[in-house]
């Protein structure tokens, strides 16, 4: 811990160095009024070289297991290694995410509770008329994690194998269920987002988490779904469920043969994306520091090849460069919502 000089003045006679007292006296209060210009500037760069000196916690919108789980725990444990510190993933699902997001807007702003953001912050902004934070103004951005496409996967009993057959059998077949993590959530944006962009009327159906999703998806009792990649990914590789398409705009190297909607449904564009948020007002040096160490976990080639496994790229970049995508983002999103006129659960 670097230390700190303690300025304090001294009467010193002027006989004993045959000067004038004034002058004495004069020289002190200079030195000390350059002193105390100093110390703020200092005491920043202490408490970053100090923090954290405790737990800090990722707090997650979203149940255990699911794609933002994964990623939490991923960049927790890295960070936890780099910092010194336990990382702690608190859990808080509900409300789409509000539970969470409100809890770190809430919190102290000293860099010890921290939220991993996504999409659904996005689009809450819009969906709920009445928050008791205002996301873009409570929660200061810190880094971005990952950006990834969503897998539109279906129960194998489904008799499609492409989004045109898909499209032409529900039209068909009506009253098709389809699963979603929850209303605001990348999966259920992107169903929306299919639905207007086709012309389709699925049956929605919310679940309290994606794990929970996918389960029912899996036994067939919902018999489509736009999941994250990482989570459904396993389940693709085994057969156990049916890919038509990733969401975004190229090709998903983790499934380099499996087509975009685009390519069936010109302008269609989704992902999934993680990243870090601190309450307002966090100290800028500890906003840095935290910015630094994630940008160096996600350049770090074991935790790089980790998220490719997951099927996604990584989104490093500076606080701005965070805010200007959740800016673009909540945009996107709010259009979508008033088009298909989408309420909260």
């Amino acid at each position: 811990m670097p230390q700190v000089s303690i300025f304090k003045s001294t009467y010193v006679p002027s006989a004993a160095i045959g000067m004038p007292a004034l002058a004495i006296s004069r020289r002190h209060f200079l030195s000390l009024i350059a002193g105390a210009g100093a110390l703020p500037a200092f005491s920043r760069i202490a408490r970053g070289q100090s923090y954290p000196s405790r737990p800090v916690r990722i707090i997650v919108g979203f149940p255990p297991g699911g794609a933002a789980d994964i990623t939490a725990r991923l960049i927790g444990q890295w960070l936890s290694g780099r910092l010194g510190q336990p990382i702690v993933i608190e859990n808080r699902p509900g409300a789409g995410t509000n539970i969470g997001t409100e809890a770190v807007a809430k919190a102290p702003a000293d860099g010890y509770t921290l939220l991993l953001v996504s999409v659904a912050n996005t689009v809450n902004a819009t969906l709920y008329e009445w928050l008791n934070f205002d996301f873009i103004r409570d929660i200061a951005p810190v880094a971005g994690l990952i950006r990834g496409p969503l897998v539109m996967v279906l129960n194998p009993s489904v008799p499609t194998n492409t989004v045109p057959e898909f499209i032409a059998y529900a039209k068909a077949n009506p009253g098709i269920n389809i699963a979603s993590a929850g209303n605001g959530t990348p999966g259920h944006m992107a169903s929306e987002l299919f639905q207007l962009s086709t012309g389709l009327d699925l049956a929605d159906v919310p679940y309290r988490g994606g794990a929970r999703a996918l389960l029912d998806l899996l036994s067939g009792h919902v018999q489509v779904m736009f999941d994250n990649l990482p989570t459904s990914l396993e389940y693709i590789r085994a057969g156990k469920l049916r890919p038509l398409a990733v969401t975004t705009a190229a090709r998903s190297d983790a499934l380099p043969d499996l087509p975009t909607v685009s390519e069936f449904v010109p302008g269609y564009e989704v992902s999934s994306w993680f990243g870090i948020g601190v309450p307002r007002n966090a100290p800028p040096e500890v906003v840095d520091k935290l910015n630094t160490e994630i940008n160096a976990g996600l350049a770090d080639p074991k935790l790089k090849a980790q998220l490719m496994d997951l099927g996604t790229t990584a989104l490093l970049g500076s606080p701005a460069d965070f805010r200007k995508l959740i800016v673009e983002e909540t945009q996107k999103w709010g259009e979508v919502v008033r088009a298909a006129k989408i309420k909260p659960e």
